[in-house]
């Protein structure tokens, strides 16, 4: 079977990439991730504002230590310099990766300032990377700013960044967009190579018992993969030269041919390699050729966008067709009256 694809103009030899995560902070697990069939592997994201925090807590510091204990600490002091921030640490990570892997080592930059994305991307790109990926986590919690100012800010941030580097630049984008197509349209107007469906937004717990907020993570689930499903059948053969990859809820290998037959060039796999480690790759794989040769498919493009708003006999069912369908079709439990 062919399983070969392409994302933003790289040759990959299948369509799955494991995403942003853990994994990739160690050099036997991205050597085992390749092993057992990865295409490429996207790192885990670099975070500004952990950078500038490091950074000032590390000026901090020295600084105390200088004024306050000038004399005891004479000629032991350590120069800054001798140690590594948790920058350094990522691009030494990407030279590495680089180094150890025949796959393309995909950069991941989570930035919050206009200077901190630009700069940290050129070193990104300078390191080695094969493509960055924009990780934009951002909340629009200013209820005096419009969702075209919000759009803008993408836009302008990623205008400035093509014309600094020359790596192809992925953005991993939040469904919270009120046209997520159009917006897509100009993302690759202003020179996106290509885009990630969706980025899975974490959220805030309450914990009831303190009457405080508090950080939970969960693992997503297949059934969210539907949302990429649908704007990636949408968008397919409708924008020249755009990657579509699809991220969040891929667990098996049915939830990967959906999405590659919605359109979608690569799946990146997360919460499922986490739980079920790297070797699951290759299980994946397999199904996904076994499902190939049972209809008859002898490469990923044979199959690749055939149920997309492009090639479905009724592309409204991707729309508000699909809404009225599932309220048709519900049946309540037996013993409920309605």
């Amino acid at each position: 079977m062919n399983l070969t694809t392409k994302y933003l103009g790289l040759e990959l030899k299948n369509p799955l990439v494991p995403s942003a995560s853990p994994l990739s902070r160690s050099l036997d697990i991205a050597r085992e991730l390749e092993d057992s069939g990865a295409a490429a592997i996207i790192m885990y994201s670099l975070f500004e504002e952990a950078i500038t925090a490091e950074s000032e807590s590390m000026v901090r510091f020295l600084h105390h230590q200088d004024t306050g204990f000038a004399e005891s600490t004479a000629g032991y002091l350590p120069d800054h310099q001798d140690f590594q921030n948790g920058l350094e640490l990522y691009l030494e990570q990407i030279r590495k990766l680089k180094e150890s892997l025949d796959i393309p080592v995909i950069a991941s930059l989570n930035g919050v300032t206009d200077s901190g994305w630009i700069k940290h991307a050129i070193e990104l790109a300078q390191a080695g990377a094969d493509a960055l990926e924009l990780n934009v986590y951002y909340v629009a919690a200013n209820l005096d700013q419009s969702g075209a100012e919000v759009e803008n800010l993408y836009l302008e941030l990623l205008k400035e960044l093509r014309g600094e580097i020359r790596i192809p630049i992925n953005m991993k984008l939040s469904p919270t967009f009120s046209s997520v197509g159009n917006f897509v349209k100009r993302l690759a107007d202003a020179g996106v190579n290509g885009v990630s469906l969706f980025n899975r937004f974490y959220q805030p717990d309450i914990d009831v018992g303190r009457l405080a907020l508090r950080a939970r993570l969960t693992h997503s689930t297949s059934a969210e993969s539907l949302l990429a499903m649908r704007w990636i059948a949408i968008l397919y053969g409708r924008i020249e030269n755009l990657s579509l990859g699809a991220t969040g809820g891929i667990h098996t290998a049915e939830d990967a041919i959906k999405l590659l037959l919605a359109g979608a060039d690569v799946v990146h796999l997360c919460s499922a390699l986490l739980e079920k480690g790297p070797t699951y790759t290759a299980l994946l794989l397999g199904d996904i050729a076994d499902w190939m040769q049972e209809h008859g498919f002898e490469s990923v493009e044979d199959f690749r966008g055939r149920v997309s708003a492009l090639s479905a006999p009724n592309p409204a069912e991707l729309e508000r067709a699909n809404y009225l369908s599932v309220l048709d079709s519900y049946s309540h439990s037996p013993g409920v009256r309605v």
